[in-house]
């Protein structure tokens, strides 16, 4: 099969000829159809999260077919269309995972992380952490349903009920989220790299709401912000925007250095919290969830051999919507 492995950080991405792989008890061999590029891959390429598995397949937002079970599996079979997430193995045991927070799990194993991922024709997962996928949406468009789709759901539902919510950062998992505010009837401000025009009008269209600059403020207090941008600065500017009680989410699983502010913008009961990882149980809701929006996602599609380049067209900014590597192309 053909692969593209991770060697070194920093370094790019190489195509190889592997041998596929096979699936051991409680594993399903996948046939990837369409892989979605998230940042999170990005984090990892470029050596700003440590541990990755070397060499390594990266990629967690994974659509495919099961072509083979191991020893064990159930409620799969040949031929099933799957989805496969980041968070691919947990303990099961321990107090976090006993309480249906599995996210916090300290043995967990991620997707394109610790586990060879989907930027490959073939992969295997444990498939107690795949989720069926129905006919609703497209290989491409499926794809970035399985991360950014599932970790914006998770930011949203931290940030609690919100009439003005603000969104830091608008790619690939802002478009899907902020869908899902507006269905909730949330009205929405997205805040984009200061004169970006073409994701602030991307938003607009996406939203129909306000859109500008990250470095200024909305034109009403918002009830809750959420960050999705690796940006510390935006930390404090979202609390500045935020009203008394309300509530700054930070989604991401990597950021810049927070700098330091003053105490007066953590006052009267301002909230700011962190997102970790999944759930299965955020996946089954928000899958049930996007059809009935409908959640409409945005792609880009590259052909599996150029995940460099889509992983250069992320880094830089210039797409709008989700980056996704198709292996038929």
């Amino acid at each position: 099969m053909l692969a593209m492995r991770l060697h070194r950080p920093g370094e790019a991405l190489r195509a190889e000829t592997l041998p596929v792989p096979r699936p051991g008890p409680g594993q399903v061999l996948i046939r990837v159809l369409a892989c979605a590029v998230c940042r999170t891959d990005l984090h990892i390429v470029d050596g700003e999260l440590p541990d990755a598995k070397l060499p390594l397949i990266p990629g967690h937002e994974i659509v495919g077919r099961v072509t083979e079970c191991g020893a064990g599996v159930a409620g799969f079979a040949p031929g099933q269309r799957v989805g496969v997430p980041w968070l691919g193995w947990t303990c099961g045991h321990c107090a976090y995972c006993r309480r249906g927070a599995e996210n916090l799990c300290p043995e967990a194993r991620f997707t394109g992380y610790q586990i060879d991922g989907g930027y490959a024709e073939y992969t295997v997962a444990d498939a107690r952490y795949c989720f069926p996928l129905d006919g609703g949406y497209g290989d491409a468009a499926a794809a970035p349903l399985l991360c950014a789709g599932l970790i914006g759901y998770r930011t949203l539902r931290m940030a609690g009920p919100a009439a003005r919510l603000g969104f830091y950062g608008f790619g690939a998992a802002a478009h899907i989220a902020a869908q899902v505010a507006r269905f909730e009837g949330s009205e929405i401000f997205a805040f984009t790299r200061p004169g970006d025009r073409a994701a602030q009008d991307f938003a607009r269209r996406i939203t129909g709401g306000w859109a500008g600059d990250a470095d200024q403020p909305p034109p009403e207090a918002l009830d809750a912000a959420l960050i999705f941008a690796p940006v510390g600065a935006l930390v404090p500017a979202a609390l500045a925007a935020v009203r008394p009680g309300g509530v700054v989410v930070t989604g991401g699983i990597h950021m810049s250095d927070i700098p330091a502010f003053p105490y007066r913008l953590l006052w009267q009961e301002r909230v700011l919290r962190s997102v970790a990882n999944l759930t299965r149980r955020d996946g089954d809701e928000f899958l049930a969830l996007a059809p009935r929006v409908p959640v409409r996602v945005e792609t880009v599609p590259f052909p599996l051999r150029q995940a460099n380049e889509a992983l250069a067209a992320l880094r830089e900014g210039r797409l709008s919507g989700a980056a996704v590597l198709l292996t038929g192309a």
